[in-house]
């Protein structure tokens, strides 16, 4: 109990007892004692008058500790004093107190139990507090103890230890640090070793160690100084990226796309590449061209690198055109090709990633990834485009920049392929059909083939009016294919293909299935081809004498006389063998000699009949067809041409060997209304008529007489008048079968030349051939036509038939003299013709022609000569009958024409003779081929003996009605 009450002491508390008693007076209200509470318990009062009686006490008592109750009583006294009053107011004060002592001890009276438990509660406090010092004082005891003998040395311990660590992690920062400062010296080792994404990484580990070391002093310098190096390794990079455009390698380029990963940069790696490609483009094609503009300029002091490339194109020459145009090609396939590989190089590297998705942070990962090969994989598909067109303007204002109109041919089918090889390129780069190098070279192909194709015309009517129209002798086999010109026919490829890829695709057909990319992705240039493919190859069409053997033209010239008794059989099976095959070598003489009649042919065999002239406008057409086939768009300008050349071929023909305009009024039907039009269409639409003097008022328009050709002029050394060579009949049918020959080609075409047409313009082609070309062979009429009239002398014939007596009157067993005579010519003709066939074959078609024709006018000589007869009997018809029999029969031996031609002609016309008035009105209406004054004949000659005037005036003016529509 002790204990408790020192600790209290020290602790400042006080014994309820003492605590009252230390109340100040203002608080210290007197406790009743016990007696007086007894009677203040025993005094009877009514709580109700008590509650009032302490209301009534002043708030101010109530106030706080401080206050001063004498004091305030003391004020409140009045100035002058009343003892009653005073006592009055002592005894309301007294009441007032007594109430409150008396409230006060019921409430002290209320709470006593209370406070003794309270009290008992603080005695038991001070117990254990001072158990509670006595344990502490031991502890402390103890304590001093264990901190002398122990924790003093462990703790020092520990601290050391833990300085010592401290030390060692600030050393390993400086060594950090220390490598930190000697890593610009590795970072340059790697740029130069090109080890981008080594580099980048070694600076990004370097700028995180960094970024942990930044709360020392010395690494904030360092920081920036890594920053710096950061953006060298990227402009280093931004050099290595531009490198891959030129000449792209699988290893450089995954280091650069690595290094562009690792700074998270892939998305713009992409923006600067096609940058990079482009401006490869651009820098490609100005220093090849500069160096060729340059190298052809020597020492000109015009400063070249300044210009545009635009009018740099301009400065090239022509010897270095085609060279400047191949590199130029070289070096823009080597862009493109890169880019193909790059587009390559992602797709493989697309392909190889599989990235595995084990978390959040992995998946997001993941989708960036994603993102960025989709951005990479747009980009480079819209490149291909832009590229491509980058590409395309380029070349066309290169392709524009030099008038090729003064090109050899053969160049500008080089550059036609090689443009064509670009083309095809693009459309395997990115499937474009290349419209903007379509159009520039359409452009420079019409104006060159314009200038070519008049140039062309001009040597056309040069080499016509120079032609001699011999034979060239070319081989039995001779085809067309077999000419240079033609070459590209024989390769079957589409006509897109440019021929030297057509040469290489002969020679190797497994490569043809291969893109050009395939075949040269490691090594080569489709651009190379024509250096390798130029040389030409011999071509083996000449005869070397127009016979391929000695001994069977040796054995011809011995049989052809003899052959008077050769079986009809075998002339009949020669006639229906003519389909223009070859023969084999092993003719034998018999079918040499059925040959002799029907196909005036000494050589062994049936070789075309063509000339030099021929033989130079079918080497044109191949031209044409070349160029036409490797550029498309230009194919109706092409085929126009060659439409022409063929029309001015027929022209020549027919104006050389054809026009005489005496046979053409013969009325036998010679030129027909289709080749009549076409040979007016000619003569307007390409003869320029001035130029020869004709039609000199009418003066066209410029432009359609720069397109025209004057008419050509026979020349000299061709001579049509001697009778000797049956007027020119060798160099006539050299002339006529050339240009059939022509024909025959032209129709071979036709099927190429159709798939070339553009649909809209393909009626022109097919009228062409319906009008043109298949009007060739109707010019052997006209042209042989001529040589039959002089070949035969029919005046003579007509003065010798005037001579004959008909009107006898006794049937004659003999012929006239005039049969013999007709005959004589006929068989002088045929010997001429075998003359002539020694030295030109005279195909079976010919020789029909000639001999139709003489027929024909034999016969109708003999109908004319008949008409003239004045007076004739019964037996004169009949000896006119006898004389044609004769005739037939025997020119029935020097032919195997059959039917003979007119032979109805001449014998209806003696039959007439017979006929009665009525008949003869009615053969009038229905014979319209015969001539006014031959039918006049008929009525006064026959009928004028057995009819009055009235009737014959009637046939007469019958005769009259059917001639007025021919006036």
């Amino acid at each position: 109990m002790q204990k408790i009450k020192s600790l209290m002491a020290r602790q400042g508390l006080k014994s309820p007892q003492e605590s009252m008693a230390d109340l100040s007076p203002v608080e210290n209200l007197r406790i009743p004692s016990k007696e007086e509470l007894r009677e203040l318990r025993e005094q009877p009062i009514d709580p109700q008058a008590e509650q009032e009686i302490i209301e009534s006490i002043e708030e101010v008592y109530f106030s706080n500790d401080s206050f001063d109750m004498v004091q305030h009583e003391l004020e409140k006294l009045p100035a002058e004093l009343n003892l009653q009053e005073l006592e009055e107011y002592r005894d309301k004060l007294k009441r007032q107190q007594a109430a409150v002592s008396k409230k006060v001890a019921d409430l002290i009276l209320e709470k006593q139990p209370a406070y003794v438990k309270e009290l008992e509660r603080v005695t038991a406090l001070q117990t254990n507090l001072q158990l509670a010092a006595v344990i502490c004082t031991n502890a402390r005891r103890q304590l001093s103890v264990a901190k002398e003998g122990f924790t003093e040395a462990s703790l020092g311990l520990l601290a050391n230890q833990r300085r010592r660590q401290l030390l060692t992690g600030l050393l390993k920062s400086l060594r950090t640090i220390k490598t930190l400062q000697r890593t610009d010296v590795r970072l340059s080792e790697m740029l130069e070793e090109e080890d981008y994404p080594g580099a980048i990484q070694l600076c990004l580990e370097c700028q995180k160690a960094a970024s942990t070391f930044k709360h020392y002093s010395c690494i904030s310098e360092l920081n920036s100084k890594l920053q710096d190096t950061l953006e060298q390794i990227e402009e280093q990079l931004d050099v290595a990226l531009s490198k891959t455009c030129k000449h792209f390698d699988v290893s450089h380029y995954t280091k650069v796309q690595l290094a562009y990963t690792l700074l998270g940069k892939t998305q713009t790696a992409m923006d600067q590449l096609h940058m990079h490609f482009t401006q490869a483009i651009h820098n490609t094609v100005f220093q090849v061209v500069l160096g060729y503009v340059e190298l052809c300029a020597g020492n000109a002091d015009t400063k070249f690198q300044k210009m545009q490339y635009r009018d740099l194109c301009t400065h090239i020459t022509l010897d270095s055109y085609i060279p400047c145009l191949t590199d130029l090609c070289k070096a823009l396939w080597e862009v493109m090709l890169s880019y193909h590989r790059t587009m390559q190089w992602h797709e493989e590297h697309d392909k190889q990633e599989t990235t595995p998705i084990p978390d959040d942070t992995a998946a997001a990962e993941s989708d960036e990834l994603v993102v960025d090969r989709s951005y990479v994989k747009k980009k480079l598909e819209h490149g291909l485009t832009r590229i491509w067109q980058d590409v395309q303007l380029k070349v066309k204002a290169y392709i524009l920049g030099t008038d090729m109109s003064n090109f050899k041919y053969d160049d500008f089918i080089v550059v036609l392929d090689v443009i064509s090889r670009l083309m095809q390129v693009g459309e395997e780069f990115c499937g474009s059909k290349s419209e903007v190098l379509q159009e520039s070279i359409k452009r420079q192909s019409v104006n060159y083939f314009k200038n070519y194709h008049r140039a062309r015309l001009e040597e056309l009517r040069m080499f016509l009016e120079n032609e001699t129209w011999e034979l060239c002798p070319v081989k039995s086999n001779f085809n067309i294919a077999q000419l240079h010109e033609f070459k590209f026919m024989g390769q079957c490829r589409s006509p897109s293909v440019s021929p030297s890829r057509q040469a290489v695709s002969s020679t190797s057909p497994a490569q043809e299935e291969l893109s050009l990319f395939k075949q040269y992705l490691q090594d080569g240039n489709p651009f190379e081809m024509h250096a390798e493919h130029k040389e030409e190859e011999t071509e083996d069409v000449l005869a070397s004498n127009g016979y391929e053997s000695d001994e069977l033209e040796k054995s011809v010239y011995q049989d052809y006389d003899s052959d008077s008794d050769v079986p009809e059989e075998l002339k009949q099976d020669y006639v229906d063998e003519q389909t223009g095959d070859v023969p084999h070598k092993s003719a034998s003489r018999e079918t040499i000699r059925s040959k002799k009649k029907s196909d005036y042919n000494l050589n062994k065999t049936n070789a075309p009949i063509i000339t030099n002239t021929t033989l130079n406008v079918i080497r044109l057409v191949g031209k044409y067809m070349q160029m036409m086939n490797i550029l498309k768009p230009i194919a109706f300008d092409v085929i126009h041409c060659v439409s022409q050349l063929f029309d001015y071929y027929l022209y020549a023909v027919y104006t050389f060997f054809g026009r005489n305009d005496m046979y053409e009024s013969s009325g036998l039907g010679l030129i027909s209304s289709r080749l009549r039009t076409t040979l007016n269409r000619i003569q307007e639409s390409l003869i320029d008529m001035e130029a020869v003097g004709e039609n000199a008022g009418v003066h066209g328009p410029a432009e359609d007489r720069k397109e025209k050709v004057p008419s050509p002029h026979l020349s000299q050394l061709v001579v049509l008048t001697n009778s000797g060579t049956l007027y020119g009949l060798a160099q006539r049918v050299v002339a006529t079968e050339s240009l059939v020959f022509l024909a025959e080609q032209f129709e071979s075409l036709q099927s190429h030349l159709d798939t070339m047409m553009p649909a809209a313009k393909k009626p022109f082609l097919q009228q062409f051939y319906s009008q043109t070309v298949s009007t060739a062979s109707e010019l052997r009429k006209p042209i042989y036509w001529i040589v039959a009239a002089k070949a035969i002398d029919y005046e003579q014939m007509l003065l010798l038939m005037a001579g004959v007596k008909w009107d006898i009157r006794e049937i004659m067993s003999q012929h006239n003299v005039y049969v013999d005579v007709l005959l004589k010519e006929f068989e002088q003709f045929n010997k001429r013709l075998g003359d002539v066939s020694r030295h030109v074959r005279i195909p079976l078609p010919v020789s029909n022609v000639l001999w139709e024709h003489c027929i024909r006018l034999a016969n109708r000589t003999l109908v004319e000569g008949y008409a003239n007869v004045k007076k004739c009997s019964n037996e004169g018809r009949a000896l006119m009958q006898l004389d044609f029999q004769q005739f037939l029969m025997k020119l029935e031996k020097l032919t195997d024409l059959r039917p003979i031609p007119d032979k109805e002609f001449v014998e209806t016309y003696i039959k007439a003779y017979y006929l009665t008035e009525n008949d003869m009105e009615q053969f009038i209406k229905n014979h319209r081929e015969y001539s006014m004054k031959q039918l006049a004949n008929l009525v006064n000659v026959c009928l004028g003996s057995h009819i009055n005037k009235k009737a014959r005036q009637k046939l007469l003016a019958a005769i009259d009605d059917i001639d007025r529509p021919k006036r």
